[in-house]
């Protein structure tokens, strides 16, 4: 139980330390968040013609189309402006609940993957840090890499955030799980 609790805790907080670094520090992520000089206009514009918060894709036809319908727009729509929009109406700063909750949900990804390697027998290093990359990997072809297809962003800070942080617990993982 002590080396599922430790391994669980320690991932959550290395997962945390990677998330501030390619977040904040190393601003991994500053591509996928560019600056408008034109932010005040186009915020007073989103407050004008959207009643409710949420993810909008701006061309998309009119719910409940018929496939016609659908295909003859998106047909209309080739070579034209779209956007990802997504609408909140007031901007909460709650930090510190945002950074507790993320280090909750670490700590318990932490727990899971470390039950599952404890269920392997005779665990290795080699296994361990092959383990947690595939982990990484997986994670981000199977999110960040397809949204990344379909809405045509930048993938590179995901991976890079799918393999150093797990090769890291990889090595640490594989060296606290192998021990006797």
């Amino acid at each position: 139980m002590g080396k599922l609790i430790i391994g669980a805790v320690v991932t959550g907080l290395i997962l945390f330390i990677w998330q501030f670094l390619s977040w904040a520090a190393l601003d991994l992520h500053g591509s996928n968040m560019a600056y408008t000089p034109n932010q005040d206009k186009i915020i007073e514009c989103l407050n004008t013609n959207l009643s409710e918060e949420g993810q909008y894709f701006i061309n998309r036809a009119l719910p409940g189309a018929s496939a016609e319908e659908q295909e003859a727009y998106g047909q209309k729509m080739i070579g034209k402006p779209w956007a990802l929009v997504t609408y909140n109406k007031t901007f909460d700063n709650n930090m510190g609940m945002n950074m507790a909750r993320g280090l909750i949900v670490n700590i318990f990804s932490g727990f899971l993957l470390v039950w599952f390697l404890l269920k392997i027998p005779n665990i290795t290093f080699g296994t361990t840090m092959i383990g947690c990359l595939i982990i990484g990997a997986i994670s981000y072809l199977s999110t960040s890499y397809i949204n990344s297809i379909w809405f045509e962003t930048n993938s590179i800070p995901d991976l890079i955030d799918g393999l150093v942080p797990w090769g890291i617990i990889g090595a640490w993982l594989g060296f606290w799980l192998s021990r006797k």
